[in-house]
């Protein structure tokens, strides 16, 4: 009775309300009406983005219609991509080629301007002035690398029947690569172009894993310190990420906030070991544990630190479990490339067992030019790099890997002890591997950025919290280096504290700026300029030269 009363009412209401109104004005307000509510629904509860930053979105798009506020972001906007083009070309020697030269450059001719093109390159790095970026720079191992990519420069994996060679050599990377990750017989995976790659294609099979359970929009639970690829993983793959804070002092992922962000779309829960910016190691212990409760995948970055924490306890620095002893992690990326020494276009993705692997397969039976199938995204592959990739491991071998860990880790905790000691600045957490990120409480730290890039140093610098820091390699632990690095951090700071609350100019204004700018559509504005400016042809017209080489060719005018 009191369901038939109800609906008595709103009957009633409905027709007082349309009571008068023509035919084709009830439809056209109710179908107005229905299109509203199911904008504002989708609206509200669209998972790709919150709703917070889709209302922020929406205020600056329209603050900056503006004429006077885009009058102001253009001039703005002028001084910095003046100031990117013209550091970018005085790098450059001569002009621009755009055609292909009319005859063909015979062998001697072609390696004389490949060395011209060389001496542009500033060979810091060789010095240990730069944070990681090159590794090693031994001089055998390029020789070695360089007769590998010879030998096999043809080859290509994806015809294993043609190149059974480079088959094998691969498989036997990633099974190397699973033992030092305390993988059973089970464990698997594949070998990938580097660490964006590996971790593109893990989340792909867990997107795909959650799919099959009817999840359309699959949820990445991750550190805020999270690599980058993870948020480049969600825009690519069509999946949501939600960042989980980390702990103010020890810069560790807030375990506690991760599991209340757990919800039915998770579908990987992710950790670093260590994270890109502070070097810090998450307890991959505690959120193991986590997924293992909700049955959930847990992911253990370790592209920067995978060829130094598997052989740290061997070298005379243990650490907790960070590898597939933790019952609960079910994938690992670690790059080849990077303390593996390996040259760059080198990855591994490990799994814990292959349903979970051939999640990131793609196959289409149906294709007229036959059965195509493929492991990782790309198709074609450089069988070379993979053959290079084999050979440095060989050349290396376990003990190999165990010095250059007690060299690299010994050099990172002297430096980090010397650094401690300098008043004004702090250290973020407790770095455990080849990671030092500075900060300072007293100036602006963006100031010894660039007192350190005048000293020719070149570092990373990092925003929320202002920071830089240094990724130590083999390079840093060339007598001198690591002394010479914290002497010029000494007398940098020393300086800077005569007047600590000046302003800061120079790139480090530029990074300043880029973190304070509450519109940050305008940053992505500047950082897609950067990406456009490497791909032009054109130089400013302060920059002046002939390249001998444009003789057959056209060159780019001013």
């Amino acid at each position: 009775v009191p369901i038939a009363r109800t609906l008595n009412g709103s009957k009633a209401l409905v027709n007082r309300l349309f009571d008068g109104l023509e035919p084709w004005q009830i439809a056209v307000y109710t179908g107005g009406t229905t299109f509203a509510i199911l904008y504002l629904r989708d609206f509200l509860f669209q998972d790709d983005d919150t709703l917070t930053n889709r209302a922020k979105c929406q205020f600056f798009y329209l603050i900056r219609k503006i004429p006077r506020i885009q009058k102001k972001i253009a001039s703005e906007m002028g001084k910095v991509t003046k100031s990117v083009s013209e550091s970018m070309s005085k790098k450059i020697e001569g002009e621009y080629l755009i055609r292909l030269p009319k005859n063909g450059l015979n062998e001697q001719q072609v390696l004389e301007e490949l060395q011209k093109y060389k001496l542009m390159t500033n060979n810091s790095w060789k010095n240990g002035m730069v944070s990681g970026t090159v590794y090693s720079g031994d001089e055998n191992l390029t020789e070695l690398m360089a007769k590998t990519y010879g030998m096999f420069a043809w080859a290509n994996p994806l015809h294993p029947d043609v190149f059974p060679d480079v088959r094998k050599m691969e498989a036997e990377i990633v099974r190397m690569c699973c033992s030092a990750f305390n993988g059973d017989h089970d464990s698997c995976g594949t070998l990938t172009s580097g660490g964006t790659e590996s971790i593109l294609l893990a989340m792909l099979a867990y997107r795909n894993l959650a799919r099959e359970r009817g999840i359309k929009i699959p949820e990445i639970i991750a550190p805020s310190s999270a690599h980058a690829a993870f948020d480049k993983a969600a825009s690519y793959l069509h999946m949501k990420i939600t960042h989980i804070p980390v702990d103010e002092e020890t810069r560790m992922v807030d375990v506690k906030a991760m599991r209340r962000a757990i919800n039915k779309k998770t579908c990987v829960l992710v950790v670093s070991a260590p994270q890109f910016p502070h070097g810090i190691i998450d307890p991959v212990e505690e959120v193991a544990k986590l997924g293992l409760q909700y049955g959930i995948p847990v992911h253990v970055d370790s592209c920067l630190g995978g060829f130094l924490l598997p052989f740290m306890e061997k070298a005379g620095f243990p650490l907790p479990p960070f590898d597939f002893r933790v019952s609960g992690v079910t994938s690992i990326s670690a790059d080849t490339h990077k303390y593996g020494f390996a040259p760059k276009g080198s990855s591994v993705i490990m799994y814990r067992n292959k349903e979970l692997r051939s999640k990131q397969f793609f196959i289409l039976v149906d294709w007229s030019g036959g059965l195509y199938a493929s492991a990782t995204f790309a198709g074609s592959r450089a069988g070379a790099i993979s053959a290079a990739c084999w050979a440095t491991l060989m050349y290396f071998g376990e003990t190999g890997y165990v010095e250059s860990t007690k060299k690299i880790v010994s050099t990172t905790r002297y430096v980090l002890s010397r650094l401690r000691t300098i008043p004004g600045i702090f250290i973020f957490g407790e770095p455990l591997v080849s990671i030092i990120a500075i900060g300072s409480k007293e100036f602006n730290v963006y100031r010894l950025f660039n007192a350190l890039v005048e000293k020719g140093w070149n570092l990373n610098s990092l925003q929320f919290p202002p920071s830089l820091h240094i990724c130590l390699t083999l390079l840093h632990t060339k007598p001198g280096v690591a002394d010479e690095f914290v002497k010029d951090v000494e007398e940098s700071v020393a300086e800077i504290m005569k007047d600590p609350k000046a302003e800061c100019g120079g790139q480090g204004a530029i990074y300043g700026m880029a973190q304070s700018i509450p519109d940050r559509s305008i940053v992505c504005e500047m950082a897609r300029f950067v990406i456009e400016e490497i791909y032009s042809t054109q130089k400013p017209s302060i920059c002046n030269g002939n390249h001998e080489a444009a003789a057959n060719g056209d060159v780019h005018p001013h």
